[in-house]
């Protein structure tokens, strides 16, 4: 129930969803550090699988700089954005795409194998079922693989001092939502999981290990606070700055409003 109405809301908001997100300079400064965190692990012509997709604008990054990405969403309206792109820019032969959920990957047309698999911006907090999800992975990925996974965890810093602007609700969402916080999108409710690294990490550690761990958002408000940056501009580059430096470092790992994680699967 909860992938069909995610479905519903970012159909809808497909159609907007570059010009909503695209001018937000937070925005790109996380997806500037997600590219940064990806580019260390990947090999020249990498084969890669993406969940969540979206709008493509990862697919078209990766292909433009030599790979080949088979694009995943359960969104039509995302996929046929997607389509359009991959036409626009004469990238047929870099991406692929398919409309199939990230829980659902034992049908998925194209089993790879994969070099990466990459889920960006939080797609997978969507199901309370990752731990299926990433179950599923292993059998897609070439030997020595990578996954590259951004997720919500279960406490932010910032969140959490909006108590003291009176945003009990917000502030406090992470820390009672175990099993799951209502969310609105185009008029649209569905569920939001929150899951810490360890959970991960957990799941994974028969066949992976990690490689990389990075707080994304620590001292960086959340993207929702657009209006940042611009009030607050020498702040803002003063914080990107100590975000960077500390980004790998305990406790910012662990308490962004993302982190960042990357595991190979280990080799006999």
């Amino acid at each position: 129930m909860n992938e069909r109405t995610a479905a519903e809301a970012f159909t809808k908001q497909s159609g907007s969803f570059d010009e909503l997100f695209s001018s937000n300079p937070i925005i790109i400064y996380k997806r500037q550090r997600v590219r940064e965190h990806v580019q260390q692990y990947l090999q020249q012509n990498s084969k890669i699988l993406e969940l969540n997709a979206g709008t493509g604008e990862d697919a078209l990054w990766l292909a433009r700089m030599g790979h080949t990405v088979h694009a995943t969403d359960i969104s039509e309206g995302m996929q046929q954005v997607l389509a359009q792109k991959v036409k626009q820019h004469h990238l047929e032969e870099k991406i692929t795409y398919e409309l199939c959920s990230f829980t659902g990957l034992k049908n998925l047309k194209n089993q790879g194998p994969y070099d990466l698999i990459f889920s960006n911006f939080a797609g997978l907090n969507c199901t309370g079922e990752l731990d299926k999800v990433l179950q599923s992975i292993e059998p897609l990925l070439k030997p020595g693989g990578i996954v590259t996974l951004v997720i919500l965890p279960g406490f932010c810093l910032w969140e959490t001092l909006l108590v003291f602007k009176g945003q009990f609700k917000t502030a406090f969402r992470r820390f009672f939502g175990t099993g799951g916080v209502k969310a609105h999108i185009e008029g649209v409710n569905l569920t939001c999981w929150y899951y810490d690294p360890s959970y991960v990490i957990h799941i994974m550690k028969k066949s992976f290990e990690v490689l990389g761990l990075e707080g994304l958002c620590t001292l960086v408000p959340p993207s929702y606070m657009e209006n940042f940056p611009g009030k607050y501009t020498g702040l803002f580059k003063w914080l990107i700055q100590k975000e960077n430096k500390y980004r790998n470092k305990w406790p910012w790992k662990y308490i962004g409003d993302y982190y960042i994680i990357s595991l190979k699967m280990k080799t006999a």
